[in-house]
């Protein structure tokens, strides 16, 4: 296996497990649920937050792949 193949897969990995412990949240989001005594809610909008967030990049770094394959295979 090439090296620039394998940083890129080590690179991926890092990237994908950076995003296991985000907490984003608003600052309306952020007030309204602090005040609450049950967590669960909370846990339930950073959840949704970061699903809503890291989708878009999936698409668009999944259409970059198919549109760089393409590009590719056909200069061979």
């Amino acid at each position: 296996m090439h090296n620039s193949v394998k940083y890129k897969i080590v690179f991926s990995v890092f990237v994908l497990v950076s995003f296991l412990e985000t907490n984003a949240q608003c600052a309306m989001c952020r007030a309204v649920l602090e005040s609450e005594e049950g967590q669960s809610a909370a846990q339930g909008i950073n959840d949704g937050i970061v699903y809503l967030m890291a989708l878009p990049y999936i698409l668009v770094g999944g259409i970059g792949y198919l549109i760089y394959k393409k590009f590719n295979t056909s200069k061979k």
